[in-house]
């Protein structure tokens, strides 16, 4: 390799070390939450019946949509019926997709993200039908 050659190489490799290291890094902010879906009874009692309590739903799709409705990321919950997702500051909306067996959707949730503030976890709820 020629020395001007090498020395063109090793100025692009600074240069693009430095301006790297000027980038701006955004900070992100973890949301979590949980789905679940109820009711699992037909009848309510009082006091509740803890076997009645709202199941949770594994694979759910939660879609994120920013302010002009563009997709940002996909969360699937897992086993336990939860999810989470890292959103950079803004508002957005989570939408939870439908789901084979279960009615309707749970209604959007709108989140902003403030930097340094975790929002309060979410949940979403879908209808079993069950009545």
């Amino acid at each position: 390799m020629e020395a001007s050659t090498a020395s063109r190489l090793l100025s692009a490799v600074a240069l693009a070390a430095v301006v790297g290291a000027c980038t701006p890094t955004v900070a992100t902010q973890t949301v979590t939450g949980s789905v679940l879906a109820g009711p699992t009874c037909p009848v309510v009692t009082d006091p509740p019946d803890p076997a009645c309590d709202d199941r949770t739903v594994a694979g759910a799709r939660i879609v994120v949509l920013d302010v002009d409705g563009d997709e940002v990321v996909v969360a699937v919950t897992g086993e336990e019926g939860t999810f989470s997702v890292e959103l950079a500051p803004g508002s957005y909306q989570l939408v939870a997709q439908p789901m084979e067996g279960l009615l309707g959707t749970p209604a959007s949730v709108s989140v902003m993200i403030v930097d340094g503030v975790n929002p309060e976890p979410i949940t979403l709820v879908y209808d079993t039908g069950i009545r």
